[in-house]
Protein backbone atom coordinates (compact mmCIF):
# COMPACT_ATOMS: atom_id res chain seq x y z
CA UNK A 1 0.00 0.00 0.00
CA UNK A 2 1.39 3.21 -0.79
CA UNK A 3 1.78 6.07 2.29
CA UNK A 4 -0.83 8.94 2.32
CA UNK A 5 2.57 11.33 1.64
CA UNK A 6 4.46 9.61 -0.80
CA UNK A 7 5.35 11.24 -4.12
CA UNK A 8 2.93 10.69 -7.45
CA UNK A 9 4.87 9.56 -9.73
CA UNK A 10 5.75 11.18 -13.01
CA UNK A 11 3.02 10.53 -15.60
CA UNK A 12 3.79 7.55 -18.53
CA UNK A 13 5.00 10.56 -20.72
CA UNK A 14 7.71 12.06 -18.70
CA UNK A 15 10.13 10.22 -16.51
CA UNK A 16 12.95 11.94 -14.57
CA UNK A 17 16.68 10.84 -14.74
CA UNK A 18 18.46 11.07 -11.39
CA UNK A 19 20.04 14.44 -10.89
CA UNK A 20 23.44 15.15 -12.22
CA UNK A 21 26.44 16.12 -9.98
CA UNK A 22 26.29 19.63 -8.86
CA UNK A 23 22.73 20.29 -8.26
CA UNK A 24 21.55 20.56 -12.16
CA UNK A 25 18.09 19.77 -12.90
CA UNK A 26 17.72 16.29 -13.97
CA UNK A 27 16.05 15.77 -17.84
CA UNK A 28 12.40 13.97 -18.19
CA UNK A 29 12.69 11.54 -21.32
CA UNK A 30 9.76 12.31 -22.51
CA UNK A 31 8.08 9.96 -25.18
CA UNK A 32 8.16 12.80 -27.97
CA UNK A 33 8.66 13.34 -31.72
CA UNK A 34 10.37 16.40 -33.06
CA UNK A 35 9.89 17.73 -29.42
CA UNK A 36 6.13 17.10 -28.57
CA UNK A 37 4.39 14.59 -27.26
CA UNK A 38 1.46 12.77 -28.76
CA UNK A 39 -1.20 15.21 -27.05
CA UNK A 40 0.09 18.49 -28.37
CA UNK A 41 0.55 16.79 -31.87
CA UNK A 42 -2.78 16.12 -31.80
CA UNK A 43 -3.47 19.81 -30.91
CA UNK A 44 -1.40 20.72 -34.24
CA UNK A 45 -4.52 19.32 -35.87
CA UNK A 46 -6.72 20.21 -34.19
CA UNK A 47 -5.67 23.80 -35.06
CA UNK A 48 -5.07 22.37 -39.09
CA UNK A 49 -8.63 21.13 -39.17
CA UNK A 50 -9.75 24.56 -37.13
CA UNK A 51 -8.10 26.22 -39.78
CA UNK A 52 -9.15 24.48 -42.55
CA UNK A 53 -12.91 24.34 -41.58
CA UNK A 54 -13.35 27.72 -40.92
CA UNK A 55 -12.52 28.83 -44.39
CA UNK A 56 -14.77 26.53 -46.00
CA UNK A 57 -17.71 27.59 -43.47
CA UNK A 58 -16.55 31.54 -43.24
CA UNK A 59 -18.76 33.16 -46.07
CA UNK A 60 -16.22 35.47 -46.70
CA UNK A 61 -13.67 32.64 -46.72
CA UNK A 62 -11.10 35.55 -45.03
CA UNK A 63 -8.44 32.54 -44.99
CA UNK A 64 -8.23 31.80 -47.85
CA UNK A 65 -8.89 35.89 -49.57
CA UNK A 66 -7.04 37.56 -46.90
CA UNK A 67 -4.11 35.09 -45.36
CA UNK A 68 -1.78 37.53 -44.21
CA UNK A 69 -4.14 39.90 -42.87
CA UNK A 70 -5.77 36.62 -40.97
CA UNK A 71 -2.13 35.42 -39.79
CA UNK A 72 -1.39 38.66 -38.08
CA UNK A 73 -4.47 39.16 -36.29
CA UNK A 74 -4.50 35.49 -34.46
CA UNK A 75 -0.31 35.80 -34.18
CA UNK A 76 -1.40 39.22 -32.48
CA UNK A 77 -4.22 38.40 -30.03
CA UNK A 78 -2.25 34.54 -29.46
CA UNK A 79 0.95 36.64 -28.28
CA UNK A 80 -1.33 38.92 -26.21
CA UNK A 81 -3.19 35.50 -24.40
CA UNK A 82 0.06 33.60 -24.26
CA UNK A 83 2.13 36.32 -22.85
CA UNK A 84 0.05 35.58 -19.25
CA UNK A 85 -1.00 32.15 -20.28
CA UNK A 86 3.04 30.89 -19.76
CA UNK A 87 2.68 32.93 -16.52
CA UNK A 88 -0.52 30.70 -14.77
CA UNK A 89 1.39 27.30 -16.33
CA UNK A 90 4.31 28.20 -13.82
CA UNK A 91 1.15 28.97 -11.18
CA UNK A 92 -0.86 25.91 -12.37
CA UNK A 93 2.48 23.04 -12.06
CA UNK A 94 3.66 24.39 -8.81
CA UNK A 95 0.23 23.29 -7.79
CA UNK A 96 -1.40 26.51 -7.13
CA UNK A 97 -4.08 28.77 -9.00
CA UNK A 98 -4.02 32.86 -10.41
CA UNK A 99 -7.40 33.70 -10.68
CA UNK A 100 -6.79 38.04 -11.01
CA UNK A 101 -4.42 37.89 -14.12
CA UNK A 102 -7.20 39.74 -16.30
CA UNK A 103 -7.60 42.36 -13.21
CA UNK A 104 -3.73 42.21 -12.89
CA UNK A 105 -3.95 43.43 -17.13
CA UNK A 106 -6.10 46.59 -16.19
CA UNK A 107 -3.94 47.38 -13.21
CA UNK A 108 -0.57 47.50 -14.83
CA UNK A 109 -1.83 49.03 -17.92
CA UNK A 110 -3.53 51.73 -15.67
CA UNK A 111 0.08 52.14 -13.42
CA UNK A 112 2.50 52.75 -16.75
CA UNK A 113 -0.82 55.26 -17.88
CA UNK A 114 -0.85 57.35 -14.71
CA UNK A 115 2.45 57.41 -14.39
CA UNK A 116 3.55 59.09 -17.60
CA UNK A 117 0.54 61.43 -16.99
CA UNK A 118 1.96 62.37 -13.19
CA UNK A 119 5.41 62.47 -15.10
CA UNK A 120 3.83 64.12 -18.26
CA UNK A 121 0.30 65.46 -17.86
CA UNK A 122 0.84 68.30 -20.82
CA UNK A 123 2.27 65.65 -23.22
CA UNK A 124 -0.66 63.25 -22.33
CA UNK A 125 -3.66 65.36 -22.92
CA UNK A 126 -2.42 67.07 -25.72
CA UNK A 127 -1.74 63.33 -27.33
CA UNK A 128 2.21 63.80 -28.10
CA UNK A 129 5.08 61.84 -27.23
CA UNK A 130 6.18 61.58 -23.75
CA UNK A 131 9.68 60.39 -24.29
CA UNK A 132 11.30 57.07 -23.89
CA UNK A 133 12.32 58.03 -20.18
CA UNK A 134 8.98 58.44 -19.26
CA UNK A 135 7.81 55.48 -21.11
CA UNK A 136 10.78 53.55 -19.08
CA UNK A 137 9.32 54.65 -15.81
CA UNK A 138 5.38 53.49 -16.62
CA UNK A 139 6.92 50.60 -18.06
CA UNK A 140 8.72 49.40 -15.22
CA UNK A 141 6.44 51.27 -12.25
CA UNK A 142 3.92 48.35 -13.88
CA UNK A 143 6.51 45.40 -13.69
CA UNK A 144 7.14 46.30 -10.29
CA UNK A 145 3.56 46.45 -9.14
CA UNK A 146 3.43 43.07 -10.81
CA UNK A 147 6.27 41.73 -8.44
CA UNK A 148 4.13 43.43 -5.55
CA UNK A 149 1.20 41.56 -5.95
CA UNK A 150 2.76 38.35 -6.86
CA UNK A 151 4.25 39.11 -3.40
CA UNK A 152 1.21 39.55 -2.02
CA UNK A 153 -0.34 36.52 -3.41
CA UNK A 154 2.51 34.81 -1.72
CA UNK A 155 2.14 36.18 2.04
CA UNK A 156 -1.83 35.70 1.48
CA UNK A 157 -1.55 31.87 0.89
CA UNK A 158 1.53 31.35 3.08
CA UNK A 159 1.33 33.18 6.07
CA UNK A 160 -2.48 33.89 5.77
CA UNK A 161 -3.16 30.22 5.03
CA UNK A 162 -5.49 31.16 2.68
CA UNK A 163 -6.28 28.58 -0.17
CA UNK A 164 -4.96 29.92 -3.87
CA UNK A 165 -8.05 30.17 -5.07
CA UNK A 166 -9.94 32.40 -2.18
CA UNK A 167 -6.67 34.73 -2.25
CA UNK A 168 -6.56 35.28 -6.18
CA UNK A 169 -10.37 35.41 -6.20
CA UNK A 170 -10.26 38.52 -3.58
CA UNK A 171 -7.77 40.16 -6.13
CA UNK A 172 -9.36 39.25 -8.90
CA UNK A 173 -12.02 42.10 -7.57
CA UNK A 174 -10.16 44.22 -5.71
CA UNK A 175 -7.71 44.81 -8.38
CA UNK A 176 -9.66 45.49 -10.79
CA UNK A 177 -11.60 48.11 -8.43
CA UNK A 178 -8.40 49.84 -7.17
CA UNK A 179 -7.31 50.54 -10.95
CA UNK A 180 -10.25 52.00 -11.47
CA UNK A 181 -10.36 54.17 -8.16
CA UNK A 182 -6.61 54.95 -8.95
CA UNK A 183 -7.59 56.01 -12.81
CA UNK A 184 -10.15 58.76 -11.41
CA UNK A 185 -8.13 60.17 -8.37
CA UNK A 186 -4.77 60.69 -10.57
CA UNK A 187 -6.90 62.15 -13.31
CA UNK A 188 -8.98 64.05 -10.98
CA UNK A 189 -5.51 65.39 -9.36
CA UNK A 190 -4.09 66.27 -12.65
CA UNK A 191 -6.15 67.46 -14.78
CA UNK A 192 -9.21 68.41 -12.64
CA UNK A 193 -12.00 66.03 -14.09
CA UNK A 194 -12.14 62.40 -13.22
CA UNK A 195 -12.04 59.77 -15.99
CA UNK A 196 -12.22 56.28 -16.02
CA UNK A 197 -9.48 55.85 -18.60
CA UNK A 198 -6.47 57.50 -20.03
CA UNK A 199 -5.26 57.84 -23.50
CA UNK A 200 -2.01 56.48 -24.33
CA UNK A 201 -0.60 58.19 -27.81
CA UNK A 202 3.25 57.82 -27.58
CA UNK A 203 4.72 56.90 -30.92
CA UNK A 204 6.39 54.17 -28.79
CA UNK A 205 3.16 52.85 -27.33
CA UNK A 206 1.70 52.92 -31.52
CA UNK A 207 4.77 51.15 -33.06
CA UNK A 208 3.83 48.07 -30.71
CA UNK A 209 0.50 48.64 -32.02
CA UNK A 210 1.52 48.69 -35.89
CA UNK A 211 4.32 45.88 -35.56
CA UNK A 212 2.83 42.86 -34.94
CA UNK A 213 6.53 41.36 -34.85
CA UNK A 214 7.21 42.75 -31.72
CA UNK A 215 4.36 41.27 -28.96
CA UNK A 216 4.99 37.62 -31.29
CA UNK A 217 8.88 38.18 -30.53
CA UNK A 218 8.56 39.22 -26.56
CA UNK A 219 6.29 36.01 -26.70
CA UNK A 220 8.39 33.77 -28.61
CA UNK A 221 11.21 35.02 -26.34
CA UNK A 222 9.57 34.38 -23.34
CA UNK A 223 8.36 31.06 -23.91
CA UNK A 224 11.85 29.75 -24.35
CA UNK A 225 12.79 31.47 -21.10
CA UNK A 226 10.29 29.84 -19.55
CA UNK A 227 10.55 26.15 -21.08
CA UNK A 228 14.52 26.36 -20.39
CA UNK A 229 13.50 27.15 -16.35
CA UNK A 230 10.90 24.66 -16.18
CA UNK A 231 12.93 21.87 -17.75
CA UNK A 232 16.66 22.52 -17.20
CA UNK A 233 17.14 24.41 -13.93
CA UNK A 234 17.12 23.25 -10.06
CA UNK A 235 14.00 25.74 -9.83
CA UNK A 236 11.78 24.07 -12.25
CA UNK A 237 12.65 20.67 -11.09
CA UNK A 238 11.24 22.50 -7.26
CA UNK A 239 8.34 23.74 -8.76
CA UNK A 240 7.31 20.33 -10.53
CA UNK A 241 7.82 18.80 -7.54
CA UNK A 242 6.30 21.00 -5.48
CA UNK A 243 3.00 20.85 -7.55
CA UNK A 244 3.68 17.13 -7.33
CA UNK A 245 3.73 16.71 -3.50
CA UNK A 246 3.95 20.08 -1.55
CA UNK A 247 4.56 17.87 1.51
CA UNK A 248 7.05 15.31 0.00
CA UNK A 249 8.95 18.63 -1.62
CA UNK A 250 9.42 20.12 1.98
CA UNK A 251 10.45 16.76 3.60
CA UNK A 252 12.85 16.68 0.64
CA UNK A 253 14.27 20.19 1.77
CA UNK A 254 12.74 22.21 -0.73
CA UNK A 255 12.13 25.54 0.34
CA UNK A 256 8.26 25.54 -1.08
CA UNK A 257 7.79 29.43 0.26
CA UNK A 258 10.40 30.60 -1.77
CA UNK A 259 9.17 28.47 -4.95
CA UNK A 260 5.38 29.59 -4.63
CA UNK A 261 6.90 33.27 -4.49
CA UNK A 262 8.88 33.05 -7.00
CA UNK A 263 5.83 31.06 -9.41
CA UNK A 264 3.44 34.03 -8.23
CA UNK A 265 5.71 36.81 -8.98
CA UNK A 266 6.28 35.30 -12.63
CA UNK A 267 2.35 35.08 -12.93
CA UNK A 268 1.13 38.24 -11.74
CA UNK A 269 4.35 39.88 -13.80
CA UNK A 270 3.84 38.60 -17.11
CA UNK A 271 0.35 39.45 -16.43
CA UNK A 272 1.81 42.94 -16.01
CA UNK A 273 3.66 42.63 -19.43
CA UNK A 274 0.61 41.54 -21.10
CA UNK A 275 -1.48 44.86 -19.76
CA UNK A 276 1.43 47.06 -21.34
CA UNK A 277 0.45 45.14 -24.39
CA UNK A 278 -2.84 45.74 -24.07
CA UNK A 279 -2.59 49.51 -23.62
CA UNK A 280 -0.22 49.83 -27.02
CA UNK A 281 -2.54 47.89 -28.59
CA UNK A 282 -5.92 49.30 -27.72
CA UNK A 283 -4.10 52.82 -27.36
CA UNK A 284 -6.07 53.41 -24.34
CA UNK A 285 -5.69 52.50 -20.16
CA UNK A 286 -9.43 51.58 -19.74
CA UNK A 287 -9.43 49.53 -16.08
CA UNK A 288 -13.23 48.98 -16.51
CA UNK A 289 -13.05 46.80 -19.23
CA UNK A 290 -9.73 45.76 -19.95
CA UNK A 291 -8.39 42.26 -19.83
CA UNK A 292 -11.49 41.38 -17.90
CA UNK A 293 -12.50 37.48 -17.61
CA UNK A 294 -8.93 37.23 -19.56
CA UNK A 295 -7.71 34.82 -16.29
CA UNK A 296 -9.99 32.18 -17.58
CA UNK A 297 -8.48 32.24 -21.30
CA UNK A 298 -5.09 31.63 -19.18
CA UNK A 299 -5.95 29.29 -17.47
CA UNK A 300 -8.19 27.35 -20.62
CA UNK A 301 -4.91 27.49 -22.79
CA UNK A 302 -2.74 26.28 -19.89
CA UNK A 303 -5.06 23.04 -18.94
CA UNK A 304 -6.27 22.58 -23.24
CA UNK A 305 -1.94 22.11 -23.61
CA UNK A 306 -1.95 19.91 -21.19
CA UNK A 307 -1.59 21.32 -17.36
CA UNK A 308 -3.15 19.18 -14.73
CA UNK A 309 -5.46 21.76 -12.23
CA UNK A 310 -3.75 19.21 -9.38
CA UNK A 311 -0.22 20.75 -10.20
CA UNK A 312 3.04 19.03 -11.02
CA UNK A 313 2.19 18.34 -14.83
CA UNK A 314 2.92 20.73 -17.86
CA UNK A 315 4.88 21.64 -20.71
CA UNK A 316 5.34 25.31 -22.42
CA UNK A 317 5.27 23.69 -26.03
CA UNK A 318 1.59 22.84 -24.95
CA UNK A 319 0.80 26.19 -23.55
CA UNK A 320 1.95 27.75 -26.51
CA UNK A 321 -0.23 25.62 -28.49
CA UNK A 322 -3.40 25.74 -26.57
CA UNK A 323 -2.93 29.16 -26.52
CA UNK A 324 -2.54 29.16 -30.50
CA UNK A 325 -5.83 26.53 -30.68
CA UNK A 326 -7.72 28.86 -28.27
CA UNK A 327 -7.36 32.25 -30.52
CA UNK A 328 -8.30 30.05 -33.58
CA UNK A 329 -11.08 29.09 -32.23
CA UNK A 330 -12.59 32.04 -31.06
CA UNK A 331 -11.22 33.63 -34.41
CA UNK A 332 -13.15 30.95 -36.22
CA UNK A 333 -16.30 32.16 -34.36
CA UNK A 334 -15.77 35.61 -34.75
CA UNK A 335 -15.36 34.81 -38.76
CA UNK A 336 -18.74 32.50 -38.83
CA UNK A 337 -21.16 34.12 -36.79
CA UNK A 338 -19.85 38.05 -37.65
CA UNK A 339 -22.37 40.04 -35.93
CA UNK A 340 -22.62 39.87 -31.85
CA UNK A 341 -19.98 36.89 -31.93
CA UNK A 342 -17.75 38.23 -28.36
CA UNK A 343 -21.18 37.31 -26.91
CA UNK A 344 -20.34 33.56 -27.38
CA UNK A 345 -16.54 33.58 -26.33
CA UNK A 346 -16.64 32.74 -22.69
CA UNK A 347 -19.64 30.04 -23.90
CA UNK A 348 -17.02 28.49 -26.62
CA UNK A 349 -14.01 29.01 -24.09
CA UNK A 350 -15.78 27.08 -21.19
CA UNK A 351 -16.90 24.30 -23.86
CA UNK A 352 -13.62 24.20 -25.32
CA UNK A 353 -12.02 24.02 -21.64
CA UNK A 354 -14.12 20.43 -20.76
CA UNK A 355 -13.92 18.72 -24.01
CA UNK A 356 -9.94 19.16 -23.74
CA UNK A 357 -10.32 17.76 -20.04
CA UNK A 358 -12.50 15.14 -20.69
CA UNK A 359 -10.47 13.90 -23.61
CA UNK A 360 -7.47 13.61 -21.01
CA UNK A 361 -9.27 11.93 -18.85
CA UNK A 362 -11.18 9.20 -21.15
CA UNK A 363 -7.98 6.77 -21.15
CA UNK A 364 -8.17 6.83 -16.66
CA UNK A 365 -11.62 6.59 -16.81
CA UNK A 366 -11.46 3.61 -18.99
CA UNK A 367 -8.90 1.95 -16.84
CA UNK A 368 -10.55 2.48 -13.87
CA UNK A 369 -14.20 1.39 -14.96
CA UNK A 370 -15.81 4.46 -14.52
CA UNK A 371 -18.99 5.29 -16.46
CA UNK A 372 -19.35 8.53 -17.38
CA UNK A 373 -23.30 8.34 -17.86
CA UNK A 374 -24.02 6.40 -14.59
CA UNK A 375 -27.49 6.00 -12.56
CA UNK A 376 -30.29 8.15 -12.52
CA UNK A 377 -27.30 11.39 -12.71
CA UNK A 378 -26.44 9.56 -16.00
CA UNK A 379 -30.66 9.46 -16.73
CA UNK A 380 -30.73 13.16 -16.18
CA UNK A 381 -27.46 14.60 -17.80
CA UNK A 382 -28.01 13.36 -21.37
CA UNK A 383 -31.21 15.47 -22.11
CA UNK A 384 -29.46 18.07 -20.01
CA UNK A 385 -26.12 17.83 -23.08
CA UNK A 386 -28.55 17.82 -25.55
CA UNK A 387 -30.40 20.64 -25.07
CA UNK A 388 -27.23 22.93 -24.35
CA UNK A 389 -25.85 21.28 -27.87
CA UNK A 390 -29.00 21.91 -29.74
CA UNK A 391 -29.21 25.52 -27.96
CA UNK A 392 -25.42 26.40 -28.83
CA UNK A 393 -26.31 25.00 -32.11
CA UNK A 394 -29.92 26.75 -32.79
CA UNK A 395 -28.13 30.41 -31.64
CA UNK A 396 -24.88 29.68 -33.83
CA UNK A 397 -26.52 28.30 -37.26
CA UNK A 398 -30.49 28.44 -36.75
CA UNK A 399 -33.60 26.58 -35.95
CA UNK A 400 -32.96 23.26 -38.11
CA UNK A 401 -29.47 23.13 -37.02
CA UNK A 402 -30.16 23.42 -33.48
CA UNK A 403 -32.73 20.50 -34.18
CA UNK A 404 -30.71 18.40 -35.53
CA UNK A 405 -28.24 19.02 -33.33
CA UNK A 406 -30.00 18.22 -30.03
CA UNK A 407 -31.74 15.26 -31.91
CA UNK A 408 -28.04 13.68 -32.73
CA UNK A 409 -26.57 14.91 -29.42
CA UNK A 410 -29.37 12.83 -27.56
CA UNK A 411 -29.00 9.62 -29.84
CA UNK A 412 -24.96 9.65 -29.48
CA UNK A 413 -25.34 9.96 -25.88
CA UNK A 414 -28.14 7.60 -25.35
CA UNK A 415 -25.71 5.01 -27.30
CA UNK A 416 -23.08 5.63 -24.86
CA UNK A 417 -25.14 4.96 -21.79
CA UNK A 418 -26.41 1.63 -23.35
CA UNK A 419 -22.36 0.78 -24.29
CA UNK A 420 -20.99 1.33 -20.50
CA UNK A 421 -24.69 -0.30 -18.78
CA UNK A 422 -23.30 -3.68 -21.63
CA UNK A 423 -19.74 -3.01 -20.66
CA UNK A 424 -20.28 -2.89 -16.89
CA UNK A 425 -22.65 -6.20 -17.37
CA UNK A 426 -19.71 -8.22 -18.33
Amino acid sequence: MTPPNAPRSAPPAEVATAAPAGGAAPRLRRSTRFGLRPAEWALVAAIVVAVLLTGLVDSNHSYFRLPWQSLTDILRNTALLGIFALGATVVIIAGGIDLSSGSMIALSGTIAATTMLALAPKEIMAFKAVGPVVVGVGVLAALVTGFLVGTLHTWLITAVRLPPFIATLATLVGLRSFARALCESCTHAVVGTKSAQINVSDPIFKAIRDNVWIPVAVFALLALFTWLLLTRTVLGRHIHALGGNEQAARLAGIRTENVKWFAYCFGAMTAALAGLFYVANESVAAPVNQGRGHELNAIAAAVVGGCSLSGGVGTVPGTVLGAIFLRVVIDAVSKIIKTGADVYEGLIVGVVVVIAVTFSQLGALAKGGTRLLPGALGLCAIPTLALLAGAIAAMTAGRDAGIATGIGALFLLGLLRVWESRRSAT
